[in-house]
């Protein structure tokens, strides 16, 4: 475990990688469908600091395994073993998201035991390989063990963190000050004490599969509730137009995702890993609340959800915008630029999502309304297609050249 070389030919993501992204199939598709449940029972404020709790949670982990395999993936037994320990805590973590849903929402202390002891889990093991390769990799040795003394040191408050019966104000200033350590360890370590040797085209690569898995949740989810709707009302006008919503959504969100030129700057410059990284947290997000937002709407056609047909709107409304505006942000962070077509098309995305909730507050059918919702990432599909990808190849060149 001496470090891959960073500029390896051919570089993708391995069969063990792709195994253990697929227990984070399990870990968004429980976060969404907690979510949908409470917002859909009108617990809005309880579903979003618990799908904030567990999505970072969740993406945090994958995150700090995926830089670390991308350095020093020696795909040994050992390696093999220890990945394999992580997965089961991030299924722990999984078991654990209803209950933290269930306290949000009755009141009472935030119980997070069950997550903090996958996420524990999870990390003991991270721990373990970090360790190991500060032993094999001598002259990264001190990059290494800063990662370990951020990760020993957050999990300490975490664990204690258990024991902390408190406000939800309290719970989340503990949250945020842990958070603050976690994100502290790759600062010092990358910026400060030499970095690791990553692989910029296969971290982009992973990321990308990531968003893929977080898209197909949502195509799940949404057919799979969808599915409900249909066996007891039959295929209404309403859930026909509520799936070609979510398949468009799904569609228009991948095209987007992969409009950003990510492997190519972040060879060329490698500083800009950070924005890449951790925005990427959002975008996850964002892909996974959409979901949500899709059951959702379909809680609604079944007549189970106290949300309002605007409110339903806006669920889905939302965190398309969120996820436009992050990647159209992280395009500019990578670029060092500002596009004026990428601007333009913004503000009409903008606009189409508020057409949505406008027409949803005239009275316009929910259904109808996320049709129009879903043609938001379309129009920046478009435009992309028809006149900025140019401005993004030159750009890039420029950037790169």
């Amino acid at each position: 475990m001496s470090g891959r070389d960073p500029h390896e030919p051919h570089r993708t993501a391995t069969p063990l990688e792709l195994l253990f992204d697929l227990t984070f199939v399990v870990a968004f598709g429980v976060a969404a469908s907690e979510f949908a449940h409470a917002m859909a029972a009108g617990h809005v404020g309880a579903g979003l600091a618990g799908f904030g709790f567990a999505i970072f949670a969740v993406c945090w982990a994958w995150i700090n395994f995926t830089w670390f395999a991308s350095a020093y993936d020696t795909d040994d037994w050992v390696y093999r073993l220890m990945t394999m320990v992580q997965m089961v805590g991030v299924l722990i973590l999984a078991l654990g998201v209803p209950d933290l849903y269930a306290s949000l929402e009755h009141g009472g202390h935030v119980d997070n035991a069950v997550i903090v002891a996958g996420y524990v889990v999870m990390r003991v093991a991270m721990v373990g390989q970090w360790l190991r390769a500060a032993r094999q990799d001598p002259a990264r040795r001190s990059t290494c063990l800063t990662y370990v003394a951020a990760i020993a040191v957050a999990q300490v408050g975490w664990i204690a963190a258990i024991f902390v019966h408190t406000s939800l104000a309290v719970t989340f200033g503990i949250v945020v000050a842990l958070i603050g350590v976690e994100m502290l360890g790759p600062f010092l370590a990358e910026r400060r004490a030499g970095g690791t040797p990553w692989h910029a085209h296969h971290i982009a690569e992973r990321y990308g599969l990531m968003a893929i898995i977080a898209l197909g949740e949502g195509v799940v989810g949404t057919v799979a509730t969808l599915s409900a709707v249909v066996h007891d009302q039959g295929w209404t006008t309403d859930a026909v137009l509520v799936a070609l919503a979510g398949t468009g959504l799904t569609f228009g969100m991948w095209w987007l995702f992969f409009m950003v030129p990510s492997a190519q700057l972040l060879h060329a410059h490698r500083e800009t890993s950070f924005w890449f990284g951790y925005l990427a947290i959002l975008l996850f997000g964002a892909i996974v609340a959409t979901g949500a937002g899709l059951h959702v709407a379909a809680y609604y056609l079944e007549e189970h959800s106290v949300l309002s047909s605007q409110a339903t709107v806006l669920s889905v409304a939302i965190p398309v915008g969120a996820y436009i505006a992050v990647i159209y942000l992280l395009h500019a962070l990578l670029l060092r630029s500002v596009n004026a077509v990428h601007l333009m098309l913004a503000v009409l995305t903008v606009a189409v999502l508020v057409g949505a909730v406008v027409l949803a507050l005239s009275g316009v059918s929910m259904a109808l309304c996320l049709l129009v919702a879903s043609a938001a990432p379309m129009v920046a599909v478009i435009g992309d297609e028809w006149v900025g990808h140019r401005h993004t190849a030159a750009k890039l060149a420029a950037r790169i050249g």
